[in-house]
C-alpha cells in the first residue's frame, strides 16, 4: 500500500499474501492439476479452488486495510498488475496448451484480487504491465522518470525484496491514486 504522490511516495504496508487454499489439493496451479489429474469436471475444481481463493484474498486485503486505518490511512482505491490483457478462450483449449495454462492461472489469480478489491467497494484499476511507463508518463509528465528513480530508492530504507514486481506494483498503485484524483 502506498500514499502520496511524485517527490513523497511512502510505503504504507507491503506484505506477501498467500491466496492458495491449503486444503485443496493442486490450488498452487489450479490448471495444471486439473489437467494433470484428467479431473472428470475441472469446471467445477476450479470454481472450488476460486471461490477459496477470492476468501483468502479478501481476507488479507480486509487485514491490510485495517493495519492501514489504524495507521490513519484510508484505502479508496487498487491496482492490479495485469499480463497482456488477450481474452482467453474455452476451457478445454486453455487445458490443451501448456502456455494458456500459465496464462490462464496468471489470470485466475489476479481475478481474485480483483473481485476482493471490488467486494470492499475500492475503485480497482487493471493496469497491464507493458503500459506502466506510458500511463507513468501521461499521469505524471515530466516527474515520471524522477519518480521510477525514486520508486527504485525506496528498496534501500525498506529493504528485500524490493525487485521490478514490487517496483511495478508501487508505481501502478501511484497510477491508481492519480486516477482517483482525477476522479
Amino acid at each position: 500500500m502506498v500514499a502520496g504522490h511524485p517527490g513523497a511516495v511512502d510505503v504504507i504496508d507491503r506484505r506477501k499474501i498467500v491466496i492458495t487454499a491449503p486444503n485443496i489439493k493442486g490450488a498452487k496451479q489450479p490448471y495444471h492439476f486439473a489437467l494433470e489429474q484428467k479431473l472428470q469436471d475441472p469446471e467445477s475444481y476450479l470454481a472450488e479452488c476460486a471461490a477459496a481463493t477470492e476468501r483468502l484474498a479478501l481476507d488479507a486485503l480486509r487485514e491490510a486495510m485495517e493495519k492501514a486505518r489504524h495507521r490513519g490511512k484510508g484505502v479508496e482505491s487498487c491496482a492490479v498488475l495485469l499480463a497482456a490483457g488477450r481474452a482467453l478462450p474455452a476451457l478445454k483449449k486453455i487445458l490443451a496448451s501448456h502456455p494458456l495454462i500459465h496464462t490462464a492461472e496468471g489470470e485466475f489469480f489476479r481475478q481474485s484480487f480483483r473481485r476482493a478489491g471490488e467486494l470492499l467497494n475500492l475503485r480497482v484499476k487493471g493496469i497491464r504491465e507493458r503500459d506502466l511507463d506510458e500511463r507513468a508518463r501521461v499521469a505524471f509528465g515530466v516527474k515520471a522518470e524522477p519518480l521510477k528513480g525514486e520508486i527504485a530508492r525506496l528498496g534501500s530504507s525498506l529493504g528485500p525484496p524490493w525487485t521490478s514486481d514490487q517496483k511495478n506494483a508501487c508505481l501502478a498503485a501511484l497510477l491508481a491514486l492519480a486516477d482517483g484524483d482525477a476522479a
